[in-house]
């Protein structure tokens, strides 16, 4: 083949943005890229720093600088899942065994959630947004639910948020022993994930009983919920509540005391305060680093303010600390699920305004009125008056935000989620520069991304 065939041959099979270059055709935008967030560069202070790194790296030992492109190899890694968590796929410049650059691309799941949501009433919105993080749904329904409220300018019932507070706390444990099962098997702990999976279908049991399904629950809708708990719900939570901390024990002499665990997960995939910060890091990414940020007590929403709970940072910000996060936040909601039974108030579960709430399903049978009523609020909706808003939550994986835009009808005109996966994505390549191959489905597990979410 000549050259010239070749250079063809690559130009037909290039993939544009979606490739990893060589350093000397990237430059200045590649450094941009890994260091540009966290130092507030422009692409020609980049390319400058680019140039004055490779000076300096003739200076140095052999053994301390970054070697020379012959020596290095450019690798694929995914998408396959469950090792990069979905259909997430991550370019690869390796020397040896160790990672000089990472860059992750996403867009193979590709759902158009966002602008589905824009052909939805506000109504039927819950039924889109559950399936956007579907290890953690309930977040989604909430984040979605209180952006409309915040338009419609409504108060919704002390039940009702309190039942709010009750679901998202069970699906943050749920989603939480989801990681650690899936944490443990990347890292070859392949017990871990038998155990995690059996604890978490006693969350999934407990939520079908209250929603009336185990995933994309449609629960939690602008108003309230869509029924009041279950009879019987207290000795269901409380079971539930029973049999999860001894399980955390069997984890802890499991994984936490077991020094190949510690070898694999601590040193690894280290973020410091000022990256994560400046890359918008959020939930455990950002409390590992040592910095107390959790919008349940940073702005409190629902009645957060009236539960007492300890927000969990690490020290070190590597992989250990967000496991070790993580363990820890599964207590911290059991702590807040047996405040939740002692504070539930009576009352109604959602708002009782004819506009926004359909009448009783009893209702419907005796009342021609009502079943009106009943037949335009699910085909039309209700409308929203006009103005825009974001409103934020703590998932399991950080800051969940909601920006709605509505125009004075029953769909939204704009809707965005920020979605604490997509963000969070972008501190891979810090994490993983330096490290050995090895390490990186420790890293990437240790963000916990939901594809669904990042490429919704």
């Amino acid at each position: 083949m000549t050259a010239t065939e070749h250079r063809e041959l690559v130009e037909r099979t290039s993939e544009g943005a979606q490739e990893m270059f060589p350093r000397h055709q990237e430059g200045g935008v590649e450094v941009l890229r890994e260091l540009g967030a966290v130092l507030r560069l422009s692409e020609a202070d980049a390319a400058e720093l680019s140039t004055s790194d490779a000076e300096h790296a003739d200076n140095q030992d052999p053994g301390d600088q970054d070697p020379a492109e012959d020596d290095t190899t450019i690798i694929n890694m995914g998408p396959q899942h469950p090792s990069t968590h979905g259909v997430l796929r991550l370019m690869l410049e390796l020397s040896g065994e160790q990672v000089l650059r990472t860059k992750p691309i996403m867009g193979y799941l590709h759902t158009g959630m966002e602008k589905t949501g824009e052909t939805l009433t506000f109504l039927q919105g819950p039924t889109n947004t559950t399936r956007m993080d579907y290890a953690s749904p309930l977040f989604s329904e909430l984040v979605f639910s209180l952006a409309t409220e915040a338009l419609l300018g409504v108060e919704v019932p002390p039940r009702a948020q309190w039942i709010r507070m009750l679901a998202t706390e069970v699906n943050r444990v749920s989603s939480h022993l989801l990681f650690m099962a899936t944490n443990g098997m990347d890292l070859g702990a392949v017990s871990m994930m038998l155990y995690g999976w059996r604890e978490r279908e006693e969350t999934l049991r407990f939520l079908e009983r209250l929603t009336g399904l185990r995933m994309n629950h449609n629960y939690i809708r602008p108003g309230g919920v869509a029924c009041d708990l279950h009879d019987g719900w207290e000795d269901d939570l409380a079971h539930l509540l029973a049999v999860i901390p001894p399980r955390l024990e069997e984890y802890d002499t499991l994984l936490t005391a077991q020094p190949i665990w510690r070898e694999r997960l601590q040193g690894v995939g280290v973020i410091t305060t000022e990256e994560a910060l400046a890359l918008g890091a959020t939930g455990p990414i950002l409390r590992s680093t040592g910095y107390a940020w959790d919008l349940r007590r940073a702005m409190p929403y629902l009645h957060y303010d009236d539960v007492d709970f300890d927000v969990v940072v690490g020290s070190y910000g590597d992989c250990f600390d967000r496991y070790a996060i993580r363990m820890a936040e599964i207590r911290e909601s059991i702590r807040i699920l047996h405040q939740i039974i002692d504070k539930m108030p009576k009352g109604d579960y959602r708002v009782q305004d004819k506009k926004v709430t359909p009448p009783p399903r009893a209702r419907i049978d005796e009342s021609m009125e009502a079943l009106i009523h009943h037949f335009k609020i699910f085909t039309e909706g209700f409308k929203v008056p006009e103005g825009e808003v974001y409103v934020a939550v703590e998932s399991p994986r950080g800051e969940l935000g909601c920006y709605l835009v509505s125009d004075g009808s029953s769909k939204p005109y704009r809707l965005h989620i920020r979605g604490p996966s997509f963000v969070n994505l972008q501190t891979l390549p810090h994490m993983m520069r330096g490290g050995l191959i090895a390490d990186a489905v420790a890293v990437i597990s240790s963000v916990d991304p939901i594809m669904g979410e990042v490429d919704r």
